[in-house]
């Protein structure tokens, strides 16, 4: 049995938003993600703040207020306003600087840095987020670590990434990357006489289900697996999730949720 489903003995308080609607509406906004990416990463970004919203109370029984959140591969800063919202202080880092200004957003405190490096001390934030990132890093569970790392003990931390034998893992290359990322790539230059934004091997990488839930599994003993679920899926399907084969084809995104233990 995963640890993950030996230490979540709770229904998470997200369960109650994750329905058919959510679901549709998320993935229906994947289309605009190229054409007009604050459409889609607004709407995940709302997501994504009531998803650690009610992790973290299920865990600490209060509210953001108050807590620095990290967002790992933070981007142009879309998450900001709804962390803020919430009334935590929103804390993004990211290697590139021209997505730290893509969408001309300005986010105060904004760090340059890597997320296989994090550029902050031990025990740091009381919650660590990425989502939508793993997938764009050569060592996804390297930074994982790190996320780890600079989460306070009692803190939360919630890893999300593409899955990339599921719809979107090819991003703008799908569904081509299902005849390998490499072809995928080709295809999309010859169509559109320039690379993809997510080129394959260079800022794309294939990060499988198998290995999420593998890594829940073998977490030290300081750390506890909250959940490990298929972020798109409504409540009554994240039993996909404990299917082999079956999860890397459904599963378009994979969370895996972790609390760092009291000391």
């Amino acid at each position: 049995m995963l640890r993950a489903e030996q230490t979540t003995v709770r229904r998470p308080r997200f369960a109650r938003r994750a329905t058919l609607r959510r679901s549709l509406r998320l993935l229906g906004s994947f289309r605009f993600e190229q054409t007009d990416p604050a459409v889609f990463y607004g709407g995940v970004a709302t997501d994504t703040a009531e998803l650690v919203s009610d992790f973290y109370r299920d865990l600490t029984g209060q509210s953001l207020r108050g807590t620095v959140v990290l967002d790992v591969g933070g981007g142009p800063g879309y998450f900001a306003d709804e962390f803020g919202r919430a009334g935590a202080r929103y804390l993004p880092v990211e290697p590139d600087p021209s997505e730290m200004h893509a969408a001309g957003l300005r986010v105060a405190g904004a760090v340059r840095g890597s997320g296989m490096a994090l550029p902050f001390r031990d025990d740091a934030v009381e919650v660590c987020v990425s989502s939508n990132v793993a997938e764009h890093v050569p060592q996804p569970w390297l930074m994982a670590a790190e996320m780890l790392r600079v989460t306070k003990p009692g803190g939360l931390m919630v890893f999300s990434y593409t899955v990339w034998h599921g719809p979107f893992g090819g991003h703008e290359t799908g569904p081509w990357h299902y005849l390998g990322g490499e072809y995928a790539a080709r295809r999309y230059r010859r169509k559109h006489g320039r690379e993809p934004k997510n080129r394959f091997g260079r800022s794309l990488f294939a990060v499988s289900a198998a290995e999420g839930v593998r890594w829940a599994a073998a977490v030290p003993d300081d750390i506890e697996i909250l959940a490990v679920f298929p972020r798109y899926h409504p409540r009554w399907a994240w039993w996909v999730v404990r299917v082999p084969v079956l999860r890397e084809l459904l599963v378009s995104n994979l969370v895996v949720v972790a609390a760092k233990r009291p000391r």
